[in-house]
């Protein structure tokens, strides 16, 4: 949804006055800087901002490391996301291949810069075949998608570097707005009586789109200093007097930058000009919810399931080509990113959309379309999180640490646990204890409140279901026991497959899908959005082997060869399994009372 819109359906909503916000990331300079950036994108979104918009750096591979973090936010992480683009450095096909994958991913809003100038010269100059001005790309813009894109520019409330705060900078920015701009985001700055009164400088020039405040928060005295003075906004004596005291300690720094920002945020938000705070995070969390806690802004935990704010149990995907995604398997439910990379070449009509979903859709993509690793960490930080295991009971005590919360990923969960698995942690954890390595797992639900604060999602009003499903990894010696245990004609059904293809099961139609997740609502379909079935659990085993083959070759060539066979020895004896309870009304943990006799 463009940023417009969705302000304007704030102020309709009967929520209309409390304010919203969004965030605005940088490009990392790394792959664990974005890996680390996609993390934390992914617990902001928690706190419901209406959009998140990404700085653009022209030119080379930070350039598209903007348009992938663009297209990342809103098909993998479901959040509404504005891309920046600048003229500096942008020659028009350069723009055009920035715009044309923007489209194609499903982004309506762009941030319409003129640009800084580039470091290597500091003089800004207008590029051959480029744009000299915000106002001609807001306009080639406009030309080019017509009302596709909403269209951001930039205010200055305080002058530009480069000119005073004059009445033709006004001038100048009424002409990005008639060229087509829809909303405004200011520079930084820290005297909201300067910004209020450039606010009604606006209104009298007949500039009425959305003004939008962007918020610095104050981390550290030098940071404080160095940014205003860069930006040559003016710090209200106020700041300065509270801060000097305490500038030598960076906590009581933040403490009090924390009341100032809140206070100003406060007093531009009774101004009457205001509805949205544009949150500059540089990258970081907690100094910019510190201000929106203190302003009340964030959401309380039941007021965000609510009608359709949770519609799947999955993150929706906000790409045009998935928007009527409704059904995905469970395997991967903590690797969302590998899933929708190796979905991605998928057209509209070949995602799973049947009752069941249609295990005949396409093979899933290739594992090379998900890049150079299949673990989204960095070498150096693989062996921080998971240092050298070297026995299996290494390996049970880092899915242990994961289950409670101490480690935040592992080779094969790119995201951290949430409570579901709350009420069967004490069988996780047992097996694991016991050495069966536990890698997925969901309990059973049998009809709870769709606005249930764990389990609940889609519509209010509804019920949810779940059957209790485990995936876990087996050694080869103990499948035929296993087999044997589960049998045929039971509650629980099976896949089990080794790194050779070799697939056993129980199931009476190995070519179905068995849903394991679904949900019953007021005048509407049963909806099944989670599923078990062959052909994409094949598709996950391969994935699976592939992540432990990388996971050896970063042990092996750090010289950790004990470590590096252990792994080894987990693709050549042992086998992946999956088992669902069909049986989700009757009391009790059939999963784990069968598995207990393999101990």
């Amino acid at each position: 949804m463009r940023v417009s819109e969705k302000l304007q359906k704030n102020l309709d909503s009967a929520e209309k006055s409390k304010a919203t916000f969004s965030f605005e990331f940088f490009v990392p300079k790394t792959s664990q800087g974005v890996q680390n950036l996609y993390d934390r994108m992914d617990r902001m979104y928690q706190t419901r901002p209406q959009f998140i918009d990404i700085t653009w750096n022209a030119g080379g591979k930070l350039s598209q490391l903007s348009t992938d973090l663009v297209s990342t936010a809103q098909s993998v992480l479901g959040l509404e996301t504005c891309m920046h683009l600048t003229c500096t450095n942008m020659p028009v096909e350069l723009i055009d291949d920035a715009l044309a994958k923007a489209y194609e991913s499903g982004c309506q809003n762009i941030l319409a810069l003129r640009g800084d100038p580039p470091v290597t010269t500091g003089e800004w100059k207008q590029c051959e075949g480029g744009f000299a001005y915000a106002k001609d790309l807001v306009k080639y813009i406009r030309e080019t998608y017509g009302d596709h894109f909403d269209i951001g520019v930039a205010g200055y409330p305080e002058g530009h570097p480069e000119e005073e705060a004059t009445p033709q900078l006004i001038d100048f920015l009424k002409e990005k707005v008639d060229a087509g701009a829809n909303f405004i985001i200011t520079q930084m700055f820290y005297d909201a009586d300067i910004f209020i009164d450039w606010c009604r400088q606006l209104r009298e020039v007949g500039i009425d789109v959305p003004i939008i405040p962007g918020i610095m928060p104050i981390t550290t005295y030098a940071a404080f200093l160095r940014r205003a003075n860069w930006c040559q906004i003016h710090i209200p004596d106020e700041f300065q007097a509270a801060l000097d005291p305490v500038k030598e300690d960076d906590q009581a720094v933040r403490e009090v930058g924390t009341k100032l920002l809140a206070a100003m945020c406060q007093k531009l938000l009774d101004s009457g000009y205001v509805t949205h705070l544009h949150m500059y995070t540089m990258n970081l969390e907690k100094a910019s919810l510190m201000i929106l806690d203190r302003l009340g802004l964030l959401a309380e935990e039941e007021d965000i399931f609510r009608d359709e704010v949770v519609p799947m149990p999955w993150r929706k995907s906000l790409h045009p080509q998935r928007k009527n995604e409704s059904v995905r398997p469970i395997f991967w439910q903590r690797r969302p990113y590998s899933y929708v990379a190796r979905t991605s070449e998928w057209s509209a009509d070949e995602f799973p959309n049947g009752r069941f979903g249609d295990s005949s859709s396409p093979a899933f993509g290739d594992l090379d379309l998900l890049g150079s690793s299949l673990i989204r960490q960095s070498p150096q930080r693989a062996l921080e999180l998971w240092a050298t295991p070297k026995t299996i009971t290494d390996i049970s005590n880092l899915v242990i640490g994961y289950l409670q919360g101490k480690i935040k990923c592992l080779p094969w969960c790119d995201v951290a646990l949430n409570h579901e698995v709350d009420s069967i942690m004490p069988e996780l954890l047992d097996l694991n204890k016991h050495q069966i390595v536990t890698l997925n797992s969901q309990p059973r639900v049998n009809g709870i409140d769709s606005s249930d604060s764990v389990f609940g999602w889609g519509p209010k009003n509804g019920y949810v279901f779940q059957k209790e499903y485990l995936e876990f990894l087996l050694p080869k010696s103990k499948l035929s026991q296993f087999i044997d245990l589960i049998g045929n004609g039971t509650s629980l059904t099976y896949f089990a497959v080794d790194a050779a293809d070799k697939l056993y099961s129980n199931h009476p139609d190995d070519t179905a899908a068995n849903a394991v997740t679904w949900g019953i609502f007021p005048g509407r379909e049963v909806l099944q959005p989670t599923i078990v079935e062959k052909v994409s659990f094949l598709a996950w085993k391969e994935e699976f082997f592939h992540i432990l083959e990388e996971w050896r070759l970063i042990l092996s060539q750090d010289g950790h060869n004990d470590s590096a066979t252990l792994l080894d020895t987990l693709t050549s004896d042992y086998a992946l399994v999956n088992i669902v309870d069909n049986d989700f009304v009757t009391p009790g943990d059939r999963i784990h009372d069968h598995l207990k006799s393999l101990y």
